[in-house]
């Protein structure tokens, strides 16, 4: 099955996308266009995002998103692709994520300083003196 849309970078043009014979050209010209794609001067059958200073790549992979949630067949190349990983984790991400959630998990399973066994708590009075009420006290007032 041939796909409705094919969407890509361009070299000159930035993020471009070309309708297929699966799909009428009105009714494409209609998509792009609400998603912000605009005709290229010269090039009737190719489409360039407007504005591509502002974040290009999140764009394109929202509109891949959805045309294809609206049941449309959608070939991207995979840097704008949102079903391929945006950038991949690196290692280093990775073992500072691990050791991290290692650290949390001893910190976890150990008691806290207040509660350990083994070292005798001392505790002060308060500097305040104890004001002891007896009934017979009360009495004499």
């Amino acid at each position: 099955m041939q796909p409705h849309f094919h969407f890509g970078v361009h070299p000159e043009h930035g993020v471009v996308a070309r309708a297929t014979a699966a799909i009428t050209p009105h009714l494409a010209d209609w998509y792009l266009q609400h998603e912000q794609f605009e005709p290229v001067p010269g090039r009737p059958d190719l489409y360039q995002l407007t504005h591509p200073d502002q974040n290009p790549r999140r764009r394109a992979r929202q509109t891949v998103h959805d045309l294809r949630r609206h049941g449309f067949t959608v070939h991207a190349d995979h840097s704008i692709d949102p079903e391929e990983p945006a950038t991949p984790v690196s290692p280093a991400q990775h073992n500072s994520l691990t050791d991290r959630r290692a650290r949390i998990a001893q910190a976890a399973a150990s008691r806290p300083p207040q509660h350990r066994t083994g070292t005798p708590q001392v505790t002060t009075p308060p500097a305040t003196a104890a004001v002891i009420h007896s009934p017979a006290a009360a009495r004499t007032r």
